[in-house]
């Protein structure tokens, strides 16, 4: 499944600049927040212990950092969007809870090495241009013997889906892989395992929404892929977008009595950054 990044630095650049703006449209923070029972998750299968210091990588609005700050652990959530960053901030400091906040890029975090007891990513990693350098960042500023944990969406699940469709309304960038392959145990491997044990589980977040419809209208309007693809559409394009959209959640739907209730395949993967390794 080896899938490289083959672009230029320059062209790189010029794509993270365009997702930093993707990411920043809409609000995010609407959506991340319903997925906090995720970062929970991650932080039990990673068994974060009180006293560790703990990176958030890619942390949006930082449901991996609180999560980990719940646990007692010392945390710095870091992402390019600061406004994210921001609600994180807020999100902290209704619950009481103590977090450092950096912006920063997962490809080329400002950190020195082994630095980290663990370092997590909660749909937020996956979405970086240079896979091979963004893995091998978690790596470098993971101490030996501590852990990297990781959520990524499945190709196969309903968000997984959900990418398939909005990819063909609105192309994605030409030789960057797919982050979808994040969500692949080969990948997975191909990224860490030569550096760490990687333990891998299947898991899902169920999205509920009032219908179909409004999960749609919530995507376009909030979430930053979505927003960006509706934007750019014309009529056509746009009434073609919604359809297929509704008609996916509709299918995906568990629930008979007209509410939504979605189940998205995801992996949990908790990676063992092996002694010794760079």
């Amino acid at each position: 499944m080896t899938s490289t990044t083959t672009l230029s630095l320059e062209d790189l650049e010029a794509i993270k600049r365009r997702q930093q703006q993707t990411w920043a449209a809409g609000d995010y923070a609407v959506i991340g927040t319903t997925l906090q029972i995720v970062g929970e998750s991650l932080c039990e299968a990673v068994d974060i212990a009180a006293g560790w210091r703990v990176l958030d990588a890619a942390a949006g609005n930082g449901n991996a950092a609180l999560a980990a700050a719940r646990r007692g652990s010392e945390v710095i959530a870091t992402d390019y969007v600061d406004d994210l960053l921001e609600r994180a901030r807020r999100r902290a400091d209704a619950d009481g809870l103590s977090l450092e906040t950096r912006v920063a890029d997962a490809e080329a975090l400002p950190f020195d090495d082994d630095e980290f007891d663990a370092v997590l990513s909660t749909f937020g990693v996956m979405f970086t241009p240079n896979p091979e350098r963004a893995a091998a960042e978690l790596l470098r500023v993971c101490r030996p013997g501590g852990r990297i944990g990781l959520a990524n969406w499945a190709p196969d699940g309903f968000v997984g889906r959900m990418f398939k469709v909005i990819g063909n309304h609105v192309p994605p960038p030409a030789g960057v892989p797919s982050p979808l392959t994040w969500g692949t145990e080969e990948r997975l491997r191909e990224l860490f395992g030569a550096h760490a044990q990687v333990e891998i589980e299947h898991r899902q977040f169920t999205f509920r929404y009032r219908s179909p419809q409004e999960f749609f209208e919530t995507f376009t309007m909030y979430y930053g892929p979505t927003e960006r693809a509706w934007t750019s559409l014309d009529a056509v394009g746009r009434a073609s977008l919604r359809e297929q959209l509704v008609a996916l959640a509709t299918e995906a739907n568990r629930r008979t009595d007209g509410t939504l209730a979605a189940p998205s395949d995801y992996v949990e993967v908790v990676i063992t950054h092996t002694a010794g390794a760079s």
